[in-house]
């Protein structure tokens, strides 16, 4: 349990979901020659330029910030994908529609740290948004309704 006492549940930081959203993997377009990295987690490569490799993103944007590939968006975070999923969400009162589990702290390093590399990326922030505010919505909506009774609820 990340500093918690033995009785208390098990809370995180955001800078620590944040940490463990970083080995969510990633492709990445290298722009330079280098053989396979082997690290204690896993080997990556072999780097060629121009032709697309999975890495973690921590090793993704390690890379980025020394100009050594571009990041490829992943394909949930394109205009069209966020538009629908806003769309769904807002068709769906009950419901939150599928988005990776670390969908906010992806998208948050990966806007701070390749923004360049996404198509419309104020467009797909404000996407971004919107879901989280539909989704709060929701969420605020449905403690509303709650009785006293209710132990437990079920976010789906």
């Amino acid at each position: 349990m990340a500093g918690q006492g033995a009785s208390e549940p098990a809370l995180f930081t955001e800078l620590e979901v944040e940490f463990m959203a970083e080995d969510e993997s990633i492709n990445i377009v290298p722009n330079v020659r280098m053989d396979t990295l082997n690290m204690i987690c896993g080997d990556y490569g072999p780097f060629r330029p121009q032709i697309p490799v999975t890495v973690p993103l921590w090793l993704g944007i390690a890379m980025k910030k020394r100009s050594k590939c571009r990041i490829q968006p992943p394909d949930w975070m394109s205009v069209e994908r966020l538009s629908e999923v806003l769309e769904m969400e807002r068709e769906a009162p009950r419901e939150f529609q599928p988005l990776p589990f670390h969908y906010v702290e992806i998208a948050k390093l990966l806007l701070d740290n390749a923004r360049e590399d996404f198509e419309n990326n104020y467009m797909v922030q404000s996407l971004l948004e919107d879901i989280k505010d539909v989704r709060w919505d929701k969420v605020e909506k449905g403690l509303k309704n709650l009785s006293g009774r209710t132990h437990a609820v079920k976010v789906l």
